[in-house]
């Protein structure tokens, strides 16, 4: 470790949403913004401070997406030294941690801004179908796959066929993440929800069912890290980030190595857990993509926590809800709480508070090391992040 240079998060926001949708009333910069100069002031910096910023992919935000962190610095009003608009999809947050962590290593910046925002709930952008909107899925969605359940269904299926998986098991990783939701007074749906309701609900993309799926709503989240050494002056206790790693296998899931194993999540998962020092039996607290349950299924088999094809029997009984043997996305995660098209940060955020301590009625008690695992485009990409007490 370069003197004291170890990455450290210091600084979250997030904003608050209501029936899905921002509260305040302001443009998707706005919330942009209004999370950046939160999260700053939280640890005690400004923006003037931050000379790294890295975005991805913001819903309603004009122009090319790769232009997205130059409008945004642009926007905040700051000329940074060290950017990054890498945009794996929903795992690209993670990956900005694992690169903020690198360059604060080796002093390209001192204090580096990951930032996502996104009205896709108000803007109504979510569509299941229709003309592919990059050339690279001509070859799916004209001819009737839904993007992006469509990919994640035949997942499923494939599980199911290969290892006896049923939809039981994945219902039971919707009502249990919906538990959480309900010791979270900022979750979008907190009503009572069992496995009956699950199976019960709307078929979107056998074996897919609607509670299977996750929400669509606005949302926007901040993260602020720098140096250990400098987190010695600031207001909140840092929380250190000691691993990460990333992959990815495919686009069009077509060319999914396999669809019943989620490559990128093992090979990210294994690099962060060894540079972190720790296997799955260290962590404490678990947060994980769950952009439909069969991504929860398949990542938990693929990080090492249960076996390949035991996925179904390690989630049953309530493992994962509040106060079962395994926690896991203890904020309601995209399931329950909020998906705003891209959930990466979310995750980073809510496991960050955990380990401060901070999360009331949810809180995981001793937790003192957690796994923050993203997944982005149709099972395509993966970044891991291993996060401790500092």
């Amino acid at each position: 470790m370069k003197n004291g240079r170890g990455p450290v998060i210091v600084g979250l926001a997030d904003a608050p949403i209501e029936d899905g949708k921002f509260v305040t009333k302001a443009s998707v910069l706005g919330h942009a913004a209004l999370v950046a100069k939160a999260a700053v002031e939280e640890a005690g910096l400004t923006l003037d401070d931050v000379d790294g910023l890295l975005t991805a992919g913001m819903w309603g935000v004009p122009g090319p997406g790769q232009l997205a962190t130059v409008t945004l610095g642009e926007y905040l009003g700051i000329m940074p030294t060290y950017v990054d608009g890498t945009n794996i999809g929903g795992s690209a947050f993670e990956a900005h941690v694992a690169h903020a962590a690198m360059a604060l290593r080796e002093g390209y910046c001192e204090v580096a801004l990951i930032v996502y925002s996104s009205d896709q709930k108000s803007l109504r952008s979510r569509n299941l179908g229709g003309r592919p909107s990059v050339l690279s899925m001509q070859h799916e969605t004209p001819y009737g796959m839904p993007t992006p359940v469509g990919g994640y269904a035949m997942a499923a299926q494939r599980h199911m066929h290969e290892y006896g998986t049923t939809s039981e098991n994945l219902a039971e990783i919707a009502v249990a993440t919906r538990k959480w939701a309900q010791l979270n007074p900022a979750a979008t749906r907190r009503d009572p929800l069992t496995v009956d309701d699950v199976l019960s609900s709307t078929m979107i993309s056998e074996p897919l069912h609607l509670l299977d799926c996750c929400l669509v709503t606005d949302g926007a989240g901040a993260i602020v890290m720098t140096t250990a050494e400098r987190a010695k002056n600031l207001r909140t206790k840092p929380v250190a980030v000691k691993g990460y790693g990333e992959a990815h296998t495919h686009w069009a899931i077509a060319e999914m190595p396999d669809l019943a194993r989620l490559l990128p999540a093992q090979k990210a998962g294994e690099t962060a857990m060894k540079m972190a020092g720790v296997s799955p039996s260290d962590i404490d607290v678990v947060e994980v993509y769950d952009s439909f349950t069969i991504t929860v299924l398949l990542t938990l088999e693929a990080l090492g926590f249960c076996k390949i094809g035991e996925g179904g029997d390690f989630v049953s009984g309530q493992r994962t809800a509040p106060g079962g043997a395994f926690p896991m996305n203890t904020n309601g995660g995209g399931l329950s709480a909020l998906h705003p098209g891209m959930y990466g940060i979310f995750l980073l955020i809510e496991a960050t508070r955990q380990l401060r301590g901070v999360c009331g009625d949810r809180q995981v008690a001793g937790a003192e090391t957690a796994l923050v695992h993203g997944t982005g485009g149709t099972l395509s990409s993966g970044a891991t992040v291993i996060l401790q007490k500092d």
